[in-house]
């Protein structure tokens, strides 16, 4: 699934403005076998919504400073997620780049902490339905990406998750240059 939503709009309606851009960088999380994911033998208030079906927003705040954005993406029972490390910035440039307090377009969305930021996602968006137009946070199929213009590579701040950091589950645009980190 992480493949699938490269080339996806991530769109953000808030009372500010609105605010979206091309995922260009996922990685996948997979409960049942992946010691990285925050559902791996850990179901709780805070991963609950990533056991329901595929489709609904699942965000966490993490070190103390930064939210991270993850689509749900089932099925329904497993705990199965894809954070969103970067998006290419297509609508309201000048509305992130106020919340980002960046004129770099290049680095205005390159990394999953600096995503929430520019399109202004908290946990209050927790639980939204990502398939749903008329949610205020929502996916649209945009661009397609073809298979030879993704990367694979092992997951980044991974390394606790011992074999499972090695796994090749971050795809991103290749030469895209709104991706957080590129290489592998």
């Amino acid at each position: 699934m992480a493949r699938k939503l490269l080339g996806c709009l991530l769109v953000h309606r808030t009372p500010d403005g609105v605010a979206g851009g091309m995922i260009v960088e996922a990685e996948a999380y997979v409960g049942a076998i992946d010691k990285a994911c925050h559902a791996y033998r850990n179901r709780s208030e805070r991963t609950e919504i990533m056991y329901h079906d595929g489709g609904y927003a699942y965000v966490y705040f993490i070190y103390g400073m930064h939210h991270c954005f993850n689509v749900v993406t089932g099925p329904e029972g497993e705990g199965n997620a894809v954070l969103i490390r970067a998006l290419e910035p297509v609508i309201g440039l000048k509305l992130m780049q106020r919340r980002r307090n960046t004129k770099s377009l290049q680095n205005l969305c390159s990394g999953p902490g600096k995503v929430c930021l520019a399109l202004d996602i908290t946990k209050n968006e927790y639980g939204l339905d990502l398939c749903n137009a008329d949610s205020p946070l929502h996916l649209i199929q945009y661009r397609h990406i073809p298979d030879a213009k993704i990367v694979a590579s092992p997951r980044i701040n991974v390394a606790y998750a011992e074999e499972a950091a090695a796994w090749p589950w971050r795809f991103y645009v290749k030469e895209n240059p709104y991706v957080s980190v590129t290489g592998s």
